[in-house]
């Protein structure tokens, strides 16, 4: 946690919309992730991808999904009092993520409240999309946190 965290649980509204441009994904950056993480064809390889059903090399999915934390963090888990998360529903991969394609993380708040069991903290629900340059949508994910409360 931030020394001195800005965002506590209360600081959350359901509705509440927060969206961040998380830039533009290399070819050297998917290949560099699949070498190491998922090692698929077609994600390594940019010939051999040319002969597989994508047609072109893509971005492993869980490359996207760690984009799409990097984007949360940065939004404001680094700026907030977050306590970690239980974890993630219904992760779908729309699309793929190609190179060159600039996404964007947008976050809809659908819950917040304080736990009653832990008064000390709350429970954060969103849900998480990501869009390409052409607004497509080629990530989108349900998540929960826990945040400590400001009282």
């Amino acid at each position: 946690m931030p020394n001195n965290p800005t965002i506590f649980i209360e600081d959350f509204t359901p509705g509440e919309t927060r969206e961040l441009d998380c830039g533009i994904v290399t070819e050297e950056e998917i290949i560099k992730f699949a070498k190491q993480f998922d090692p698929q064809y077609f994600h390594i390889d940019p010939e051999a991808a040319k002969e597989s059903m994508y047609k072109g090399l893509i971005a492993s999915g869980w490359h996207t999904a760690s984009i799409t934390m990097s984007g949360l963090v940065e939004m404001y888990v680094a700026k907030s009092a977050s306590l970690g998360s239980p974890g993630i529903d219904e992760l779908r991969w729309h699309l793929p993520v190609r190179p060159n394609d600039n996404l964007t993380v947008r976050v809809t708040v659908t819950s917040a409240r304080k736990s009653k069991s832990k008064p000390e903290m709350g429970v954060l629900t969103n849900e998480v999309e990501v869009f390409n340059q052409n607004e497509q949508m080629v990530l989108s994910m349900k998540g929960t946190g826990f945040f400590k409360s400001r009282t």
